[in-house]
């Protein structure tokens, strides 16, 4: 990783071969209120699409042939079987722009996700303890 990873409280770089997505901006003639800002996905080198949580996304790339997304206001929880778990701890926007539906725990397959870092250091996969 480079040196960008200071840069972020939480940053998921997903498994190889994987890009980012967002929905298209889309104005609705229908007055949808509360219904937060157009999806961001990460799209896995096998097709299948991971919701993120958009609201939280200050960083998003995949030039580097895998998406790399940096999060505000989420924290890594660790390892749960074969998932890992983040929470949200505070919102980024103010309570009235965000869908009331918004989840407060996203969790990601371990195979989908080739490094976490919190706060600019490695968190997952743990490094082996040296004897």
């Amino acid at each position: 990783m480079n040196v960008m990873i200071k840069a972020f409280p939480l940053l998921i770089e997903f498994s190889p071969g994987s890009r980012v997505y967002r929905e298209p901006e889309f104005t609705s003639q229908l007055p949808i209120l509360r219904n937060g800002p157009p999806g961001t996905f990460v799209v896995l080198a096998d097709g299948a699409k991971v919701p993120l949580p958009t609201d939280q996304i200050v960083f998003a790339e995949d030039d580097g042939g895998a998406a790399r997304v940096g999060f505000g206001g989420m924290s890594s929880a660790g390892e749960e079987g074969e998932t890992l778990v983040f929470y949200r701890v505070r919102d980024l926007q103010p309570a009235e722009l965000l869908s009331p539906e918004r989840g407060l725990r996203m969790v990601l397959e371990q195979r989908m996700v080739a490094q976490v870092a919190v706060d600019g250091r490695v968190v997952w996969p743990r490094a082996p303890l040296k004897n």
